[in-house]
């Protein structure tokens, strides 16, 4: 993150020399808005829904609403757990039109491949950044959504420039190599949560806990490594590069149907990648698991995002793109480094602020237990009109 950006419009160029794929940079309007809804429900984590239905437990509606704005303990899949992979998802949707409107401008392979390094360089810092609010010195950690991307930038990258089968062909390489490696790995004696051959795939001994406990003490810490609460593992960085290669795939076809939507494209792929995710999960041969990134959830979630596209651009389709419903996604999706950056440094500023000069009563005007909501919906609108502010001055942040 180095500057503000004022888009610009981009003006076609003779691309042929570097991919017969990639033509001239136009937005995506569905794209923007998916984008939107993925770091909306980010943002939303201020709602502390949990808390709310602690206070009552015995409405189901708040609990129902609690468990998807939280991560599943292990395997499975709830809302919150969609935001990750969709986040990366888009990254790699976005590539061609990121790559056409560098080619318009005259840009050359090796001056795109320097910046696609620098925007990793970017992500990673800033990940590690976020992660270290807070603590006395810098926590060297790398699982952070931002960090994970930019661990695998540079190659998606490379991959964009390659033909549509080798894509496939290297998609198909990372997902297998990196489920061999898993398997491979000696199951540990704790078995936590799966016996037998799953069991490789449990949370407290595996391939990614065994690589932190090496890596991650190479870096100045505190403590030694030992494991990450979460389960969470800095070698996810390869999978989710595939979540990135499924994104590509997606922003691949709709640049090049537009301004037709290969809806059927779309959905079949959303279908095998939700069945075939599913079918490795029940046959016990690879579990489902979002916090290490298993090669069945970037299966599984891919599909789920190429669901989501295929609704936003139906939805793109049939109504005017500049209704309300839309520019309420479209101004947090354009900007979506500033509503990251957002909802991680400003709640508690907020949240002060609202202590400090309105008080607490007017929070409190339902009972104290939708306390944490009202406060909750209050910050999300302070952060979608900063944004929406960003919005009509047309200043996006980039990395």
């Amino acid at each position: 993150m180095h500057r503000f950006h004022v888009a610009e419009p981009v003006q076609p160029a003779d691309t042929s020399r570097v991919s017969p794929t990639i033509g001239a940079a136009v937005r995506n309007a569905a794209l923007d808005n998916y984008r939107g809804l993925v770091m909306l429900l980010m943002m939303a984590e201020t709602l502390h829904l949990s808390r709310v239905a602690r206070a009552f437990p015995s409405i189901r509606f708040w609990s129902f609403l609690a468990y998807h704005q939280t991560h599943v303990e292990w395997a499975g899949c709830s809302l919150h757990d969609t935001i990750q992979p969709g986040f990366s998802f888009l990254v790699g949707a976005a590539l061609p039109y990121s790559i056409a409107a560098r080619i318009a401008k005259g840009a050359t392979f090796r001056q795109m491949f320097l910046h696609a390094l620098w925007r990793s360089f970017l992500l990673i810092t800033l990940g590690i950044f976020l992660r270290s609010l807070h603590r006395p010195q810098t926590y060297f950690t790398f699982e952070d959504t931002l960090t994970q991307i930019g661990l695998g930038y540079p190659f998606l990258f490379l991959i964009g420039f390659l033909r549509p089968r080798w894509q496939w062909i290297s998609l198909a390489a990372i997902l297998a190599g990196y489920w061999f490696a898993w398997a491979l790995y000696p199951a540990g004696p704790v078995l936590d949560h799966y016996t037998g051959f799953a069991a490789h795939w449990n949370k407290t001994d595996n391939l990614g806990v065994a690589f932190d406990r090496w890596f991650l003490n190479l870096f100045p810490r505190v403590q030694p490594f030992t494991a990450n609460s979460g389960g969470y593992a800095t070698l996810s960085f390869i999978p989710t590069l595939g979540t990135m290669i499924l994104g590509l795939a997606a922003g691949r076809w709709i640049k090049a149907a537009s301004p037709r939507i290969p809806f059927r494209r779309l959905i079949t792929a959303g279908l095998i990648g939700i069945a075939s995710g599913l079918l490795l999960h029940v046959l016990g041969i690879c579990p489902i698991v979002k916090r290490i990134w298993t090669p069945s959830w970037t299966l599984y979630s891919g599909g789920i995002c190429f669901l989501f596209v295929a609704g936003f651009s139906w939805l793109a389709g049939v109504t005017d793109h500049k209704r309300r419903w839309s520019v309420l996604l479209t101004v947090v999706g354009v900007n979506s480094i500033a509503a990251y950056l957002m909802a991680h440094l400003l709640e508690d500023f907020i949240r002060e602020s609202f202590r400090t000069h309105i008080g607490p009563r007017p929070f409190e005007a339902l009972g104290a237990g939708l306390e944490p909501l009202l406060t909750g919906l209050a910050v999300l609108l302070i952060y979608w009109l900063l944004l929406f502010w960003m919005y009509r001055r047309k200043l996006f942040l980039r990395i």
